[in-house]
């Protein structure tokens, strides 16, 4: 199959000058860690006890340095054996058995004695060097994995169900590192290295990628990894999270549905991009809809979608595509919904221009605590882009653009909770108006440290985007979640 291979035998001994050497290097490979020492004439030494490892998070013991010794050899003889240009033309499930073939030839040449479980391990593993991101293939394949971080070869965090946990997985030295990281990048265009030591990227699934490398990174790669799960997740799967109640979900169905200009905000992890996603479900098919992103990580259903993504500056430093050009190129495009990923810098001014200019039920994404902290950072980061105007016009451009504010956070317990949807509504001075539709309580905490609160309505019966919501013949069922939603006052005495 391979242009350089005829058998793992004839690699292996392919130099008549060298063949004792390898005859000699074959008999003295040092069994498994955990696997009796093959019967022989003499009575082996005793080996010493290793200390028992620390327990597994991931269901993997913690492999050693013997196994990285032996993997080392037998990738190393396998890239001698076979011909990577025939392997790249072969799909996934071809190539991988092809490399398990001539890796069983060359376990058999140098009499490894291994399990067939380690053995089975041993294939996986270095299946997953040549094909996938070595080490963090399963931790990849799991879809309850929400973060993985990975700070050098040594230490990998993933973060499970809210909370961090430190894995049993580590990589064979920081070469390995570095290599899986390029490897990620470079499918998306992009490099890392030293003279571009910081990197975003994606994964083919969408999941979002940070690569921070030396002489930035001290303690070697610094690699995160944000997961996002196969099934996509709807606000019905948010409900029964408790990440919001019923009644609240339907107005964000209606917020989504009836072209309100949205910003989701929240902390890091809040689960802002996830929000997002499940209001876009609701936007009508018929609507062109363009994206513009960091790296492409929203996933909308809708058949008429335009995704853009930012571009770094070469190694010339040219070439550089902001974001600020991505959004005044959707202007020229005939959006009728522009989505920005995240809005972090000069780009707001033209969303917020986007938004007042026939481009209704914009949507985007900030960093803020708050609502009324998101309202500020907007004003901040337009000021930042170098416009001299004065307050009082930005706050008005805030106030005519933006009519729905969503606050995700993530809490102490690591539950994810949308804690206010908030409508702006005008100013009076110089100060900007804003009221409260839902708001959530934390009441205190169970037994076990998970976060107690409650869901509430503040009582608004004719929220602002009323009339809007009676044009998409919507009112009926926005009057009957506000109702059935009314009950803060009644939990509070009981």
């Amino acid at each position: 199959m391979f242009g350089k291979r005829s058998t793992a035998s004839d690699l292996l001994l392919d130099r008549p000058a060298k063949a004792t050497e390898v005859a000699a290097a074959e008999k003295a490979t040092p069994p498994v860690p955990g696997m009796p020492a093959p019967p022989t004439g003499k009575k082996a030494p005793p080996t010493p006890i290793a200390p028992p490892p620390a327990a597994p998070t991931t269901g993997r013991q913690r492999k050693t340095d013997e196994y990285y010794d032996l993997k080392t050899q037998i990738f190393g003889a396998l890239i001698d054996t076979i011909d990577l240009s025939q392997l790249s033309k072969m799909d996934m499930d071809q190539a991988r058995e092809e490399i398990r073939d001539i890796v069983n030839d060359i376990i058999t040449v140098k009499n490894v004695v291994m399990s067939i479980a380690e053995q089975e391990e041993l294939l996986e593993d270095i299946c997953n060097d040549v094909l996938g991101y070595g080490p963090l293939e399963p931790l990849l394949a799991r879809d309850d994995i929400a973060d993985i971080m990975v700070n050098g070869a040594d230490r990998i965090f993933i973060e499970v169900r809210g909370k961090v946990e430190e894995t049993d997985v580590r990589f064979r030295d920081n070469a390995q590192l570095l290599n899986i990281c390029q490897r990620i990048v470079s499918q998306v265009g992009r490099r890392v290295d030293e003279a571009s030591p910081i990197c975003d990227a994606r994964l083919p699934d969408g999941s979002r990628v940070n690569v921070i490398v030396t002489p930035l990174s001290i303690d070697g790669p610094a690699l995160t990894i944000r997961k996002f799960k196969k099934d996509k997740l709807t606000l019905d799967q948010l409900v029964q999270f408790g990440t919001i109640t019923p009644e609240g979900a339907s107005i964000l169905q209606i917020i989504g549905r009836v072209r309100c200009n949205v910003l989701v905000s929240g902390g890091t992890g809040s689960g802002k991009t996830t929000l997002l996603n499940c209001l876009t479900r609701y936007i009508d098919a018929d609507e062109r809809i363009i994206t513009c992103e960091d790296a492409a990580e929203l996933q909308l259903q809708q058949p008429h979608v335009v995704r853009l993504e930012t571009r770094p500056p070469n190694i010339e430093g040219e070439g550089e595509v902001t974001m600020r050009d991505l959004v005044k190129n959707c202007l020229r495009m005939r959006p009728e919904r522009i989505i920005v990923g995240e809005v972090r810098g000069p780009e707001a001014f033209d969303l917020l221009q986007a938004m007042n200019t026939g481009h209704d039920g914009s949507m985007g994404t900030l960093h803020a605590n708050s609502p009324r902290e998101a309202l500020s950072r907007i004003e901040s980061m337009i000021t930042m882009g170098g416009y001299q105007l004065p307050s009082k016009t930005l706050r008005e451009m805030i106030v005519s653009s933006i009519d729905v504010i969503v606050q995700a956070a993530r809490l102490r317990d690591g539950s994810r909770r949308i804690t206010h949807i908030s409508e702006v509504l005008g100013m009076e001075g110089d100060v900007i108006i804003s009221q409260d539709l839902f708001i959530y309580d934390i009441v205190g905490e169970d037994p076990n440290g998970r976060i107690v609160g409650r869901h509430r309505s503040t009582g608004i019966g004719r929220p602002g985007f009323w009339d809007r919501a009676r044009y998409y013949g919507e009112e009926a069922r926005l009057a009957a979640a506000l109702d059935s939603a009314d009950t803060g006052e009644q939990m509070g005495r009981a």
